[in-house]
């Protein structure tokens, strides 16, 4: 599953030669970050546009928050924040991805110009969510998850964070396979900040090439998360707003690209866009037969 450049590809999605980034239009009044700001169809549409204007490959669109403690919202009302800006958006030929947990919002975004299906549950919350991805031939995002109740003791609880979430995945992996949708069209997820505290993340981000084992592209999804705050704010300080994380967000993302990552999925684009280029040419400078640069070891910006 990778293109002829060696990156992973995900079948019914265009071809990237580098790590993709996917930005975030959340509809929402109630999201841990940017909640409220983009909660009318135009605006919305705007954002998304704007995104891709700064280097987003993809957007993705969500009606309902999954912070910790957000409250659920109603079919018809995620209905109505989602399809119209899937639909703005499609027509102005924006490859998108819709983040829910139901089939049937899945189901009429695709149906509106949507390309992916992006469910945190993984299609556990809604059984009906297999059948209608497998049916309509649209790739689908499995992320780790153990339950709506983030963060409880229990579930929030490893001996082995990163076996633990490998084997949880492969074995998510296989029943969606089993439900009909094609391997080629799978993308892996480990779920950061989902029943996971700043250290079981971090585990996870240093261990990224045990997710990429199973064999499927992965998408990584740090942008502004709970444990970027933990880090930035050391052994005493107080974790900086959301909107404050945005330089370790790019950090991350820079990591996660050059661990072999298929997509980034990220609220502010431009850093991380340009973060992933840099990975990029590194990448293709990193050859045993690179020639040496033509002004030898200083070039006209490296003297001093």
């Amino acid at each position: 599953m990778s293109n002829r450049s060696g990156r992973p590809h995900v079948a019914g999605l265009p071809h990237w030669d580098r790590c993709a980034v996917m930005g975030v239009v959340n509809v929402t009044p109630d999201s841990f970050s940017d909640g409220g700001r983009w909660f009318d169809t135009s605006t919305a549409v705007k954002r998304g546009l704007d995104l891709v204007a700064q280097g987003a490959d993809l957007i993705d669109v969500g009606g309902e928050s999954t912070r910790p403690g957000a409250t659920r919202v109603d079919e018809a009302e995620e209905l109505r924040r989602v399809i119209p800006v899937v639909r703005g958006l499609a027509a102005e030929g924006v490859t998108i991805s819709v983040d829910t947990m139901r089939a049937s919002v899945a189901e009429q975004s695709l149906a509106a110009g949507a390309a992916l299906v992006n469910d945190v549950s993984g299609g556990l919350a809604d059984p009906a969510m297999i059948p209608v991805v497998a049916a309509s031939g649209a790739p689908f995002v499995v992320m780790h998850w153990r339950g709506l109740l983030e963060g409880t003791n229990v579930r929030g609880t490893y001996d082995d964070v990163v076996g633990e979430v490998v084997d949880e995945l492969h074995a998510r992996v296989e029943a969606v396979l089993a439900g009909g949708i094609a391997a080629d069209r799978v993308i892996v997820d480990p779920g950061l900040g989902f029943s996971k505290g700043a250290d079981h993340d971090l585990a996870l981000l240093a261990r990224l090439d045990r997710v990429l084992a199973l064999g499927h592209p992965l998408l990584v999804a740090a942008s502004r998360k709970r444990f970027l705050g933990h880090v930035l704010a050391g052994p005493d300080g107080a974790p900086p707003p959301a909107r404050e994380r945005d330089a370790a967000t790019a950090a991350v993302s820079a990591l996660s690209a050059q661990a072999g990552a298929w997509a980034v999925r990220v609220h502010e684009v431009r850093a991380t866009a340009d973060a992933v280029r840099v990975v990029q040419a590194v990448a293709r400078a990193h050859t045993p037969d690179a020639a040496p640069s033509p002004s030898g070891a200083h070039g006209a910006e490296g003297t001093r």
